[in-house]
């Protein structure tokens, strides 16, 4: 049982096996996706993700249009002013919801590329509020796989989450049936040019409402200690950059209905804590409802369906035959039977070093 409100006082380094943290923060930078005068739409695009993507396309292609599609005015106004028309005549604001199917609709025309962002996020408030979730998360998902189909967009990658594999929140539930319905959309798609995919990954280094940004206003603040769930959680850890890159890099290679899932490093909160915040005590204050000890992003009984590549997994459609074949081709290598890819068991952690190299690109 953990005994809540105890202070643990670590010290600057922390216990974990030392690793080449160098190696384990791979770029996912190839394939190379080309959007040079190509049309992208990304949902939830005034999000962090959305931010990024759009300062990463900018610096390195010259896209037809760049539309950010989401339903929140003050967003939208405020990234117009850090993407002035005058000096990026390629963007376009849309607002609108993802529930709003004809809206999707006429966001799509003559689009070539969407990736699908937009979501409740929020485990307290989607456990809360499970109608609107299910209406964003799921009934969205369905919004614009129909939209897609209907305009002949080339390629549709969708953005998930470690939590929706074996779901324990609604949230997580929310996204498997997200992430089912794209899979699926292939086989209505058919012969036409429309495909569609999902990239997985786990904690965002710095995003809004990640615990990083948190630890740093409470250090910042002056606290005593730092709160801690559980000293034996672990959690996955990616950069924006590398979510960025890996959602291109993965449009690039997608053939229909994988979900992609990086190789990306692991540590555990205490580690985290103590990089932060090294002469800060750090307080239990227990798990909160709906919340893992430790992160799944390729549960057991994926294994079969999954196949490694050097810096990523790719779990495929059971109805990808040809898919599976054409991975193998290009050097990929089936999993073993009993595989599973687990925050705990992870053999890629963190150090400090390495953590402070996310640390760092999270505050560019």
């Amino acid at each position: 049982m953990v005994q809540r409100a105890k202070k643990i006082y670590l010290a600057s380094e922390t216990e974990e096996e030392p690793t080449a943290p160098q190696a384990a923060l791979r770029d996912f930078s190839q394939p190379w996706l080309d959007l040079n005068d190509k049309a992208v739409l990304v949902t939830g695009g005034t999000g962090s993700f959305g931010h990024h993507f759009v300062r990463s396309v900018i610096a390195r292609y010259k896209p037809r249009r760049l539309i950010i599609f989401s339903r929140d005015e003050l967003k939208q106004y405020e990234m117009q002013q850090l993407f002035p028309q005058e000096q990026h005549p390629f963007m376009r604001f849309f607002i609108g919801d993802v529930r709003d199917r004809d809206r999707l609709d006429l966001a799509m025309r003559d689009v070539d590329y969407v990736i699908h962002a937009a979501a409740l996020k929020q485990v307290p408030t989607a456990e809360y509020n499970p109608f609107e979730c299910i209406r964003t998360n799921v009934f969205g998902a369905e919004n614009v796989v129909y939209a897609a189909l209907r305009r002949n967009i080339r390629r549709v990658i969708a953005l998930s989450t470690d939590k929706a594999a074996n779901p324990v929140n609604l949230y997580g539930a929310s996204k498997l049936a997200s992430d089912k319905i794209f899979v699926a959309a292939n086989n209505l798609a058919g012969a036409d040019a429309t495909r569609f995919a999902v990239v997985r990954y786990g904690n965002v280094f710095g995003s809004r409402g990640s615990v990083v940004p948190f630890f740093r206003r409470l250090a910042e603040s002056g606290a005593s200690e730092l709160p801690i769930t559980d000293p034996r959680m672990t959690r996955f850890w990616i950069t924006l950059t590398q979510g960025v890159n890996f959602v291109l890099s993965s449009m690039e290679m997608m053939r229909g209905g994988e979900i992609f899932v990086p190789k990306i490093p692991s540590t555990t909160i205490t580690g985290l804590a103590s990089l932060m915040g090294p002469h800060l005590g750090q307080k239990v204050v227990g798990i909160r409802p709906g919340e893992k000890l430790h992160e799944t992003m390729i549960p057991a009984d994926d294994a079969h369906w999954t196949v490694e590549l050097d810096d990523r997994y790719v779990i495929l459609a059971s109805f990808a035959a040809a898919a599976r074949e054409a991975y193998l081709n290009r050097g990929a290598r089936p999993v073993a039977e009993d595989f599973a890819y687990s925050s705990d068991t992870n053999p890629e952690k963190l150090d400090a070093r390495g953590l402070q190299t996310m640390l760092q690109e999270a505050m560019k």
